[in-house]
């Protein structure tokens, strides 16, 4: 006996209309497909959500959808990867003199209704996380890996320029801020907000950079 198809098993077979084999990818509508997927996501939740639904929200056909994106956990991941990408620029890093001043300069306040969409986005990723390691890794390298690049980055000019010692252990205090971020917006459901920030570097960061810094004398 077949198996029970679900949403999370979605294909073409179920998407309704055929496939074009050979059929050259238009990649134009690519942007306008992704953010209906984060909408979609931050209404109705991972579980909830499926590819027709993203579909009908972009207005595109069924078969536009799984033409670029076999599976909804591809759909997602890309989803929140486009949402991430224009955040961190490694070639337009602030360059303020100071590690603290480097760090806050990276928050730049977006509107109200954008930041509730990202937390909503991101908070509707917690049931994908528990369902699937190898999707929870990815999710990880979607969303903490590249501001671990930039924390890393940071604290590396602030070790050159003579403010923390050159031993201290630059690749688990980079992680310290990204993963707190993390778990904040898709466990707690909270969002990144200065008031945060400032905490987290204040009272967890450069105290650590510091502590670490005088047990090497």
């Amino acid at each position: 006996m077949p198996a029970k198809k679900t949403n999370n098993d979605e294909t073409l077979e179920n998407a309704g209309e055929p496939t074009r084999v050979g059929r050259k990818r238009d990649h134009t509508r690519d942007a306008d497909l992704l953010e209906a997927a984060i909408l979609v996501l931050a209404e109705t939740g991972y579980d909830r959500m499926t590819m027709d639904m993203v579909a009908a929200r972009a207005k595109a056909g069924k078969a536009t959808m799984y033409r670029r994106w076999a599976s909804k956990p591809e759909l997602v991941l890309e989803a929140i990867a486009h949402m991430k990408r224009n955040q961190v620029d490694l070639d337009n890093l602030p360059n303020t003199g100071t590690l603290r001043g480097d760090l806050l300069g990276l928050f730049k306040p977006k509107s109200v209704e954008e930041g509730e969409l990202k937390m909503k986005a991101l908070s509707g990723l917690s049931s994908m996380l528990a369902q699937h390691q190898e999707l929870a890794d990815a999710t990880n390298a979607v969303i903490v890996e590249p501001w671990t690049v930039v924390n890393r980055t940071l604290i590396q000019r602030a070790i050159d320029r003579g403010e923390f010692s050159k031993d201290i252990d630059i690749e688990t205090l980079a992680q310290v801020i990204p993963s707190m971020s993390a778990y904040r917006t898709v466990i707690l459901r909270k969002p990144i907000d200065q008031a945060f920030l400032t905490t987290m570097i204040d009272n967890v960061l450069i105290p650590a950079l510091m502590n670490a810094d005088r047990s090497l004398n």
